[in-house]
């Protein structure tokens, strides 16, 4: 019979796809991380890794068991949260993954709630718009732009949010005066850079402008709008980042307004565990209490 353990490092090897990785994961030394690796394949007489440049990769006799082996991972966790007892319930690590500018100027604030209601829970925030696979374990919980269309994942929308356009009272006044869309041409915005763009549907100024005149591109939402707030151009930003600064004004806002949502998805074999549910809960009970913010209102 394999050990269980081995599959632990099966299944790192598989998401880390290098020793050296894989060992500081699991604080151990990479001789030990290839002997378990053999180990394993003796036990199962089959080959689960190719040794390539860009790293191990999975052999078909690896993807067979790559999700045997995930689910094994998932009933682990599942004994452990169950069967631990009331006062390892709400203990652990939580990773979400979450988009940046959501993270850093929304969520970021209510973390002092967050760790007052649940101490035991150490949370580690993935601050990424970009897709992070959850059914690697490159985090717990997600939040994304849109319902994931694939995976064993249990999706529900958190929140809908608008984004507007928005400049700098300085730049408002060094420039000529914004009272139509025709206005527009005449002006510098900030956006995107679309090749970078993690999702087609951040890119909101094609929307309303045609051919603007983009003077400074960012694939970061923060980058975007520290460039906005010093006066550097026009640029359509999250309500609830903008809202809170007196020196931004809106523009048009009757003109350009973008509605968009929010999505919480987490993996079917956790989405019941205690420590995943109190995060859960916790996003869900704060979008509902700052929903003026999110939408603009």
């Amino acid at each position: 019979m394999f050990d269980w353990n081995d599959i632990r490092f099966f299944l790192e090897l598989s998401r880390k796809g290098r020793l050296t990785e894989v060992a500081k994961s699991l604080k151990v030394d990479h001789t030990t991380v290839s002997r378990r690796i053999a180990a394993l394949e003796k036990e199962l007489d089959a080959k689960l890794f190719e040794s390539t440049t860009r790293g191990y990769v999975l052999t078909q006799a690896g993807e067979r068991l790559l999700p045997q082996a995930e689910a094994m991972e998932g009933a682990s966790a599942t004994i452990q949260d169950h069967v631990g007892g009331e006062n390892r319930n709400l203990t652990g690590v939580v990773r979400l993954g979450v988009p940046e500018g959501f993270g850093s100027q929304f969520l970021s604030r209510d973390m002092p709630l967050f760790q007052s209601l649940h101490p035991g829970i150490e949370l580690e925030f993935v601050a990424n718009d970009r897709f992070v696979s959850l059914s690697k374990r490159e985090a717990d919980l997600s939040i994304t732009l849109a319902r994931p269309r694939s995976g064993r994942l249990i999706s529900k929308k958190l929140t809908d949010y608008t984004l507007r356009l928005y400049a700098s009272k300085s730049y408002l006044e060094n420039h000529p005066p914004i009272t139509s869309m025709e206005d527009l041409k005449e002006h510098n915005f900030i956006s995107y850079i679309d090749e970078l763009v993690p999702d087609p549907q951040m890119l909101y100024l094609g929307e309303f402008v045609t051919n603007p005149n983009v003077t400074l591109k960012s694939s970061s939402i923060v980058f975007q709008f520290q460039a906005t707030l010093a006066g550097a151009g026009l640029s359509i930003m999250h309500c609830f980042m903008a809202d809170e600064f007196d020196d931004l004004v809106c523009v048009l806002p009757d003109e350009i307004e973008v509605h968009r949502n929010f999505w919480l998805n987490t993996p079917e074999d956790i989405h019941d565990l205690a420590r995943i549910k109190a995060v859960s809960h916790f996003l869900t009970e704060l979008v509902e209490r700052r929903r003026k913010s999110l939408l603009g209102i």
